[in-house]
């Protein structure tokens, strides 16, 4: 596994604290055993303190970890987690743009197949449709994961469909909160959502080049946004309690491989019937369609092998929805 930029360094200094956890580590050790100025480790623990790890200064020794971090490091993931193609390598930023961008960029670059972007925090975190995704400091967790699969360009979709069944699983497995799930890939407990999926790929006209499948899950956050009360959530305002977004990255990796494995070993109407399965909206739902050309009213039908929801408008006639956005009405 790996980390970004300086975060690599970062991470190994966390490293050392986990190990010797029971003692205090002297400041000159810790930039020895990294390659760094002591001034620089002081640095260092001040960004991990504002992150939220409880690091104990003692004056004249040295530095003590008190408590175990929430924190998405590589190293806290290595320890929980053996990865055997998604989340093999994992690139992690304190603060960056948008892991979407950073796994695109990455991607183009030659970054192999199951690599994780993750970062603490996203300032241009990315939705569907050109919407911005909000991401509070360390209360989320805001990854991207590149994926060379063999399939063509006509089964990017169940790409989406497959991570939104693996979240579903990941929070069911962590939390024991169940989601429903939107086509074609919003977690939502009633009408608000919890998790965004944004899939963005590279191909040809019968050849997929990478794909990058974006995941935001709204974790820890104590209050939504004013004006995003209305249609978003967290599990925390779900479960009435905090959850352990390691417990659900690693249960998320598990699932995304999994699910990555029956798509390819069985084909994507594997994928569909459990799409179908877990999904309120897969049949019988009544909503509203927004597409480029029109808005209008239907009830779902079913989700076809292809990813495409098969729909009945209210004036009888049916179709299939490549990508369009719905809502659910009554």
């Amino acid at each position: 596994m790996i980390t970004g930029a300086i975060d690599r360094r970062i991470d190994r200094l966390l490293d050392l604290l986990v190990e010797n956890a029971t003692v205090v580590v002297s400041g000159g050790r810790m930039a020895d055993h990294i390659g760094v100025a002591r001034s620089t480790i002081w640095r260092w623990v001040e960004k991990l303190r504002a992150m939220g790890v409880d690091i104990r200064g003692h004056t004249g020794t040295g530095y003590q970890l008190k408590k175990l971090p929430d924190i998405l490091l590589p190293s806290l993931v290595r320890k929980h987690f053996r990865a055997e193609q998604i989340g093999h390598r994992v690139v992690h930023y304190f603060r960056t743009e948008s892991t979407n961008s950073d796994a695109m960029r990455l991607a183009g670059g030659g970054e192999p197949h199951g690599t994780v972007v993750l970062a603490e925090e996203q300032t241009a975190g990315r939705g569907r449709f050109g919407r911005s995704w909000y991401s509070e400091r360390s209360s989320g967790i805001y990854l991207s994961v590149i994926l060379r699969p063999p399939l063509t360009p006509s089964h990017a979709p169940m790409l989406s469909l497959m991570a939104g069944l693996a979240v579903r699983e990941a929070i069911h497995s962590a939390t024991g909160l169940q989601a429903d799930i939107r086509w074609p890939n919003d977690l939502l407990f009633g009408k608000k959502k919890v998790c965004g999926i944004l899939t963005e790929m590279s191909a040809e006209v019968d050849r997929l080049h990478y794909v990058i499948v974006g995941i935001g899950i709204n974790v820890n956050h104590r209050k939504i946004p004013s004006e995003l009360t209305r249609i978003a959530t967290s599990l925390r305002l779900q479960g009435k309690r905090e959850y352990s977004r390691l417990a659900i990255l690693i249960a998320l990796l598990r699932a995304l491989e999994q699910y990555y494995r029956l798509l390819l070993a069985e084909g994507p109407g594997a994928v569909a019937e459990r799409w179908g399965a877990a999904s309120s909206f897969a049949s019988g739902k009544r909503i509203r369609v927004k597409i480029p050309s029109e808005e209008f009213k239907a009830t779902t039908l079913t989700l076809e092998p292809t990813g495409a929801l098969r729909v009945r408008r209210d004036d009888g006639t049916e179709e299939s929805l490549l990508s369009a956005e719905i809502i659910e009405v009554k």
